[in-house]
């Protein structure tokens, strides 16, 4: 698997750049996320090498096992987290990532304006702390995580005018049973309507969809890596 994956990311590259031309959009207008949850460094370090910059993990137990070290080893890499967070992890969360893509309730965002507030306190320079996507539920899916598109304006109001989170955009993970482009559409409405650019959304199977629609960020990992282990 490790000896092919340089060779799939080209494949997909390749495939994003046609369907961003396909759609009218530049070539770099989106940014693929190579998510490599249950994936040991062996088989991360080829899209490296291969100069690839910009990864997700699902879990903050497994990417702590395995992101600082990469991360001392080689420049510019990029960790988004873009699984379920619970509060008890947001501390180490921060400490791993540069991007949070599940914020999706009052208490996390309390959570983590509270860690922004005390590492403000203890700076004595710039912070570096996580950028955020909002994690939007586009099917009301009572058994998924996420804030329903009809609670949206009030959630990225409380994130970003009173707790003062860098909310960069929105994510979404459509029904598995639906059409994906209408969540996709729907999506990059409710982004417009909030004045934020960056739309994480698309997978393995739909990423082509995904960026006709206007995604930013695509998390592919089947297509990458193989199935999972």
């Amino acid at each position: 698997m490790p000896n092919h994956a340089a060779d799939k990311l080209s494949d997909i590259t390749q495939r994003m750049t046609a369907a961003l031309q396909l759609a009218g959009r530049d070539a770099a207008a989106a940014q693929l996320l190579a998510i490599s949850k249950t994936k040991p460094v062996a088989a991360i370090t080829p899209l490296i090498e291969a100069g690839h910059r910009h990864f997700g993990e699902n879990r903050v137990q497994e990417a702590a096992e395995k992101w600082p070290a990469l991360k001392a080893a080689h420049e510019g890499l990029e960790l988004h987290l873009v699984g379920p967070l619970q509060t008890n992890k947001a501390k180490e969360a921060v400490a791993l990532f540069d991007v949070i893509q599940t914020l999706d309730r009052e208490k996390l965002a309390r959570k983590m304006a509270a860690l922004k507030d005390a590492q403000a306190e203890e700076a004595t320079g710039d912070i570096l702390f996580p950028r955020f996507f909002i994690q939007v539920n586009s099917g009301d899916e009572p058994q998924k995580s996420g804030v329903s598109p009809s609670e949206l304006t009030a959630f990225h109001g409380l994130c970003t005018a009173e707790l003062g989170l860098n909310v960069v955009g929105l994510m979404c993970l459509p029904p598995q049973d639906e059409a994906a482009g209408p969540h996709f559409a729907l999506l990059a409405k409710l982004a417009a309507g909030l004045g934020l650019s960056q739309l994480s959304m698309g997978m393995s199977g739909d990423f082509e969809t995904a960026l006709s629609l206007g995604a930013t960020h695509i998390r592919v990992g089947t297509a990458l890596f193989g199935a999972r282990d």
